[in-house]
């Protein structure tokens, strides 16, 4: 059934769409400069001359990339962070959500808060590292994931969507002789797979694109993220073995940035569109508590 609109419907709808348009090609229009860089040949990048569209094709840059030894090692290192830590923050934040949300739980207000409170306050960049080398995790990779395994933003989504699921449904399971893990496995965990896959999401980029982290707890450059070894080549600086990419001197810097860049990106946006059904419909639902 179609909806009459007014006037001002329309012009509304009209302005609406030119603004989102207009956001939507202010954030693409970085990310295409970077890529057109990338493509290009040194002359035209130099001179200043690509703008949105490569220059001189030339896909050397990435052949540089590609082929080194040190993008491939803090490429593993950050699929490794970004794989275990993204289902360890989940698995835990589902278990401490779903406890929060029961009605029958003593002080769970109180654990709630507790968790808010961080989220509000946390305990600053130099205890939390005191407590990292304290569990002797410093130049290890765990450090960058196991501190912060629960998220309070997303068990504050998690445990309002739990809360929205019917008592009733938790005790005809519990009748039928169903104890806590299997309700959560079998009824809980499969009716909220859209928040689920929402959080996983926010958790992934999260970790994929930590910097300050890495920064802090990792002093070898075996350890390195794939954040860090980017750094070194946007800032040419000497963390990052220029040496190892040959005949450098064929392409620019700035060439080289740009794919690196791209190259870094691309494994995370390969991802977005297999969660994205998920993503409005999980981010909303837990977001408003009914």
């Amino acid at each position: 059934m179609s909806i009459i609109q007014s006037s001002g419907d329309k012009v509304f709808r009209f302005f609406n769409y030119l603004v989102l348009a207009i956001i939507g090609m202010i954030c693409l229009f970085p990310f295409m400069n970077v890529l057109a860089k990338s493509l290009s040949s040194e002359g035209y990048v130099v001179a200043g001359e690509v703008f949105l569209l490569p220059k001189g094709f030339n896909i050397k840059a990435y052949h540089y990339i590609l082929t080194n030894q040190s993008f491939w090692r803090s490429m593993g290192n950050s699929v490794y962070v970004t794989v275990a830590g993204t289902a360890l923050n989940t698995i835990f934040t589902l278990f401490v959500a779903y406890t929060v949300s029961r009605k029958h739980v003593v002080g769970r207000s109180l654990i709630m808060f507790l968790y808010i409170f961080t989220m509000m306050f946390s305990g600053g960049m130099i205890p939390t590292y005191l407590v990292v080398r304290q569990f002797h995790l410093v130049d290890k990779l765990e450090a960058l994931f196991i501190p912060g395994l629960v998220s309070a933003f997303n068990l504050t989504i998690m445990r309002n969507y739990f809360s929205t699921i019917p008592d009733s449904l938790e005790e005809s399971a519990r009748i039928d002789g169903a104890g806590n893990l299997r309700i959560l496995f079998r009824i809980m965990i499969p009716l909220a797979l859209p928040s689920i896959a929402t959080i996983s999401l926010f958790v992934m980029v999260g970790y994929w694109n930590d910097y300050l982290g890495p920064l802090i707890y990792i002093t070898s450059t075996g350890n390195r993220t794939l954040q860090v070894f980017l750094r070194g080549i946007v800032n040419a600086s000497k963390d990052i073995n220029m040496n190892d990419f040959d005949s450098l001197s064929e392409l620019s810097l700035e060439t080289i940035r740009g794919a690196t860049v791209f190259a870094a990106t691309f494994p995370i946006l390969m991802v977005y569109p297999f969660l994205q059904k998920y993503f409005v419909a999980g981010a909303t639902v837990g977001a408003v508590k009914q």
